[in-house]
């Protein structure tokens, strides 16, 4: 087991000790919080992170003394700004990664992502997400649940069509062309951008080949409102809430944007790569 879920298993059982003491069942709690009894459960088996927020309700809720509330604080708070390993993290399961994400997003009202290797996660179609899991699954040891991971994945995206939040996506137009699934997967996937590019709340962005770069498009980055930013390597997922961190990658992600093509100049992209996909699919 990492250090990262010896952590998070640690939390989970004080918070859960807390409960119990408090003399409420999982459901009593969840009902206190407005959440779903599921999300109870994940946090005190370890399947989940506690965030701050979570922990000062929690809390609250089971009336726990201020010192013990600030020791929790200061556990949760180390665990989000942990580097853990993806391998280790994948072993948990696809699906309890997938939920982590959605709650996280839950909480955001400007979520800013790049992405340059594949379809932004909130974006893909269900079939789209299945090929990029089976590469997870493979590369990192994941456990075997693949259609778990993609049901959740698309819930995550019900949030797209809420109106208080706004969704600012970027992508190079090379990801359009990444073959990560069979050709009519492809063209199932062009044809749901085009979609998401008429949603009034979420600007999707494409960087065109002609485009001048101002830097290299090397990893992928999340920002959530002001808050942190997520990058992923190939082996570390790192949650940075250093304020400088979040405005370097703010100011990277406002030099891509002003390279980006966007609204009709990105549907013709996008139109001109789903032509290419319909030709080399004729006998």
């Amino acid at each position: 087991m990492s250090g990262f879920q010896q952590a998070r298993v640690h939390l989970g059982t004080q918070l859960r000790q807390l409960r119990e003491t408090a003399q409420l069942s999982g459901k009593d709690l969840a009902a206190r919080l407005g959440w779903q009894a599921s999300k109870v459960s994940r946090i005190e088996n370890a399947r989940q992170s506690a965030s701050e927020e979570d922990v000062v309700v929690w809390a609250q809720a089971v009336d726990a003394p201020s010192e013990v509330m600030d020791e929790l604080i200061a556990q949760a708070i180390t665990l989000v700004e942990r580097q853990d390993s993806w391998r280790q993290r994948h072993k948990s399961g696809l699906a309890a990664l997938q939920e982590e994400v959605r709650e996280l997003e839950s909480r955001t009202r400007l979520l800013r992502v790049f992405e340059p290797g594949l379809i932004i996660g909130l974006l893909q179609t269900a079939e789209y997400a299945r090929h990029i899991f089976a590469k997870v699954r493979r590369v990192q040891g994941s456990s075997d649940d693949i259609d778990a991971a993609i049901r959740v994945r698309m819930r995550r995206q019900e949030i797209l069509y809420d109106p208080a939040r706004r969704f600012h996506f970027l992508m190079p137009e090379a990801v359009l062309r990444y073959r990560l699934a069979p050709d009519e997967v492809m063209r199932g996937q062009l044809d749901r951008l085009l979609a998401v590019t008429t949603l009034p709340n979420v600007e999707f962005g494409l960087i065109p080949f002609e485009a001048e770069l101002p830097s290299a498009l090397l990893n992928g980055f999340w920002l959530y409102d002001e808050t942190l930013v997520g990058v992923a390597t190939r082996t570390k997922e790192l949650v940075l809430r250093d304020p400088d961190e979040i405005t370097f990658h703010a100011a990277a992600f406002e030099e891509l944007r002003a390279v980006a093509a966007f609204q009709e100049q990105a549907r013709e992209l996008i139109v001109r790569v789903l032509v290419e996909y319909s030709k080399q699919s004729e006998p």
